[in-house]
């Protein structure tokens, strides 16, 4: 690999980097707030947590830790962290709470669910 890591271009395009510069700083709040997503998402288990939930509309922590093999307390630690990245919120009823995915996520996140449903991710057979 070549250490010279200097760009070849011969003229910068200011008005295209002064645009890109202004898009990035007019969806400042939307990028923070779609990589907080992510960030939270991108754990394995609250990936399918959140499958499970637009999957079920709801479903509390005893029907997450069954479906997915896990102690209750597992599961619920999860569940904090998703909520208290408001991409969740809680039904109480009596002593249960259900849980599900709050509608704005819902919106960001179906992409994704569709993906995964529609089975792009198979595995190969040998």
């Amino acid at each position: 690999m070549d250490n010279n890591q200097s760009c070849i271009r011969v003229f910068a395009d200011k008005v295209q980097i002064d645009n890109c510069r202004e898009t990035l700083r007019a969806n400042d709040k939307a990028f923070g707030q779609l990589s907080g997503l992510l960030a939270l998402a991108g754990n394995e288990v609250r990936l399918k947590i959140l499958f499970l939930l637009e999957e079920e509309n709801e479903l509390c922590p005893c029907d997450l830790s069954d479906i997915l093999g896990m102690s209750i307390p597992a599961v619920s630690q999860h569940l904090r962290k998703l909520k208290d990245g408001n991409i969740i919120e809680g039904r109480r009823e009596g002593q249960t709470i259900f849980y599900s995915l709050k509608p704005e996520q819902l919106t960001l996140l179906r992409p994704f669910f569709t993906i995964i449903s529609n089975k792009h991710f198979k595995k190969e057979t040998v």
